[in-house]
């Protein structure tokens, strides 16, 4: 009998494993719903949807490692993250989808969010007024126009699957729809800037580093909070304190 594995957890969703089985239960069923209609429609490698009921998907395992961790070093080769680029650039080519996602905010929202996030990290000693203050000035380069595009919009490294130099899958696309186009690159390299010359040489078009840089700040600081209330610790090493402070 295949085990139950308890992947990640907290107040707002679950992901289980059971063999080669996901089960992912969410309070919002929006998410579900946005997840089904993205894999759907995306044109790079996928989980295959098994089937969903209200608040439950389940998908199949998809082959291959992820290509990395936050805070810990990649083992993937440069090739590996070229494919991840040239994926993405795949999915921003592509029609865009109905909705609007994560990363397609408007410069009001976002500025008003960021400028309350600061303003609790610092009132609550969380991080250092300087350090906020810089990351705050380096995220202001993110505010710009853009051209929407079809997101992931929450591909952290460890949701990109490779099977040697070849992409297998992206996994977990409840936030996708239309938005910036910089923002999955740079949520992609978040914490392996290192690594981003290989995702854009795969990417194929120039991409403006400030930008990245600049949502590397921003959306480290939008989730300190929201990581230390859901169990998670952004003052791992690598993750996303290290982040902020790699701007001083």
């Amino acid at each position: 009998m295949d085990e139950v594995e308890l992947v990640v957890a907290h107040s707002e969703r679950a992901t289980l494993r059971v063999g080669d089985m996901f089960l992912k239960v969410d309070a919002d069923q929006a998410r579900i719903d946005v997840e089904v209609e993205a894999m759907a429609l995306a044109p790079v490698p996928t989980p295959k949807v098994l089937w969903h009921k209200p608040h439950v998907l389940a998908i199949a395992a998809v082959p291959g490692t992820a290509l990395g961790r936050l805070g810990e070093p990649s083992t993937a080769s440069p090739a590996a993250w070229a494919a991840a680029g040239a994926a993405i650039r795949k999915l921003h080519d592509a029609p865009l989808p109905p909705r609007p996602g994560r990363a397609g905010r408007g410069t009001d929202e976002l500025a008003a969010e960021l400028d309350g996030e600061c303003e609790w990290l610092v009132t609550n000693g969380v991080l250092p007024a300087g350090l906020v203050t810089r990351n705050r000035q380096v995220a202001e380069a993110a505010f710009r126009p853009w051209a929407p595009v079809f997101t992931h919009g929450d591909l952290q490294i460890g949701h990109v699957f490779v099977d040697g130099d070849e992409i297998t899958g992206i996994i977990d696309w409840s936030e996708a729809g239309r938005g910036d186009a910089l923002f999955d690159l740079a949520i992609l390299t978040l914490g392996h800037e290192e690594r981003l010359g290989d995702v854009v040489a795969g990417y194929g078009t120039d991409v403006d580093l400030d930008v990245i840089r600049a949502w590397w700040s921003l959306r480290s600081l939008l989730v300190v909070r929201w990581l230390a209330e859901h169990g998670f610790d952004p003052f791992a090493p690598g993750c996303e304190i290290d982040v902020l402070r790699s701007r001083m």
